[in-house]
């Protein structure tokens, strides 16, 4: 395992400033020899602009879901970095980020603009290009990416089918290539090979000056809450010491609610059912709320789920097995059921049992 080298902020910005003052003598010896220098790439001096990272910008040709993934050495690179549409396409931009790249980016994907010309437009009238890097996908998988010769090395990008990878300030290009090859031999939806994709390039060195924050979004169609909007999931670790490995935790339990939301589906789908299909689907139901409260087993409404299925399923005792797992999990699920959240039905049924009645009577209603 090749171990990320850490570099101080100091070491940084000596670098930066040593960069300035080698290119500002370049044009002096020029100037007075008489001969052009090309203009030196003027870089901000102020480096909590320099949002410097690694990213995937990806497509899923089988669900239709476009996404970024992104960590860095940088507070709160959530808001920066990662904008997306369904049906659209994806943008990532990066160091010393121009936020306009992202609407812009989108707005010129919408408009049927290739991703290779969408980089061309966004560079174009930009006094900075040279430190900018910036990767576009659209939605038929067609993806680009730019580094600026002015970006920090390494600096660079690797572009495969239905994804780009890129990054600066990285231990090497053994960083992206890592990334792209996890990210076609991951198995799983796109979050979750994305995330993966990101977890191999910091095992691979990563930023070299370390990891702060990191952020996940994949967007689908009427995918967000309610189907109001299309961000399917949004998660951001702001700051954190080890921000992949919290946005792994983040993804399942989202994982978990999404397989929760499947569940209740299966069930209501039961009641309607014939006997003999309703058999069936019980346990599909049963096997997504078991899925549920194993990626996230605090959540203990997943638990009380699971055992509403196994007593529809005819199976108390697997039922009172799940139900005081999840009072012991989250407690004040007994004073959500008295207010309604939950089917007093099932706690009835649940309460002959001795095991579950004592967990039940321990647990004082909180009002």
């Amino acid at each position: 395992m090749v171990r990320p080298r850490k570099t101080s902020p100091w070491t940084t910005l000596r670098l930066v400033l040593l960069s300035s003052l080698a290119a500002g003598i370049v044009a002096l010896v020029a100037s007075l020899s008489g001969t052009d220098a090309a203009a030196p790439v003027e870089r901000p001096l102020v480096l909590p602009d320099l949002v410097s990272t690694f990213s995937i910008v990806a497509f899923d040709p089988e669900t239709g879901d476009l996404g970024v993934a992104v960590q860095s050495k940088f507070l709160a690179v959530g808001p920066v970095v990662p904008f997306a549409a369904a049906g659209i396409g994806a943008v990532a931009t990066q160091s010393f980020a121009n936020t306009t790249f992202g609407p812009r980016g989108l707005d010129l994907l919408g408009a049927g603009t290739e991703p290779h010309a969408v980089i061309d437009i966004l560079l174009a009238d930009d006094p900075q290009r040279g430190l900018r890097q910036v990767a576009v996908i659209d939605a038929s998988g067609r993806a680009a990416n730019f580094t600026g010769d002015g970006c920090l090395a390494w600096a660079g990008g690797r572009i495969g089918d239905n994804f780009s990878v890129q990054g600066n300030i990285l231990a090497g290009p053994e960083v992206v290539d890592a990334m792209a090859v996890t990210f076609g031999a991951t198995a799983g939806d796109l979050a979750t090979r994305m995330v993966a994709a990101l977890a191999a390039g910091q095992e691979a060195g990563g930023d070299v000056r370390g990891r702060q924050s990191a952020a996940l979004l994949v967007v689908r169609e009427g995918g967000g809450y309610g189907g109001f909007n299309d961000r399917f999931i949004d998660l951001r670790v702001d700051d954190h010491e080890i921000p992949i490995g919290e946005l792994q935790r983040l993804l399942d339990m989202r994982h978990a609610q999404l397989l929760g939301e499947e569940g209740a589906r299966v069930m209501e789908d039961a009641v309607a059912a014939s006997p003999a299909d309703r058999t069936a689907l019980l346990q599909q139901a049963i096997a997504a709320y078991s899925d549920a409260t194993r990626l996230d087993p605090a959540n203990g409404w997943h638990a009380m789920s699971l055992a509403t299925a196994h007593l529809a399923a005819g199976d108390l005792d697997a039922a009172v097995s799940s139900a005081v797992g999840a009072l012991q999990a989250d407690p004040w699920i007994k004073t959500g059921i008295l207010r309604g959240f939950g089917s007093l039905d099932v706690v009835e049924e649940l309460l002959e049992a001795d095991e579950f009645r004592r967990a039940w009577e321990k647990i004082q209603i909180r009002y």
